[in-house]
């Protein structure tokens, strides 16, 4: 059984960082509302936009580029984060994104069948 490569955040925050769409849907609206003690409505008219392709909502984004929820080196909804963020890099990633990320790998799988660690 061959290996695979599965890397572990170390929360650098390089992915908080970079431009891009941050797709979120009802149960991550919802999720995120009530981590912030506040209705879905108030979170998607403060915290949400209609995405270019409008089909869907995405968070909105600094001036910069970096999400509006990163405080520092923290995550203001770490808790109640979107699948896409908590995904990153082993779900998805940028071009590029080794030279910025500090993920650490790890080679997992390689048993075969009929031995087992």
């Amino acid at each position: 059984m061959p290996f695979e490569v599965r890397y572990h955040c170390q929360r650098c925050t390089a992915c908080c960082r970079w431009p891009g769409q941050v797709k979120v849907g009802e149960a991550e609206i919802s999720s995120m509302a009530a981590y912030l003690g506040m209705t879905e409505w108030e979170f998607v008219q403060e915290f949400t936009q209609v995405r270019p392709q409008r089909d869907g909502l995405s968070l909105i984004n600094r001036e910069n580029g970096e999400c509006i929820f990163l405080e520092g080196r923290d995550c203001r909804v770490q808790a109640a984060k979107p699948v896409q963020c908590q995904g990153f890099p082993n779900t998805w990633n940028f071009p590029g994104w080794r030279e910025v990320c500090e993920a650490r790998p790890e080679l997992v799988g390689g048993v075969g069948k009929g031995g087992g660690n």
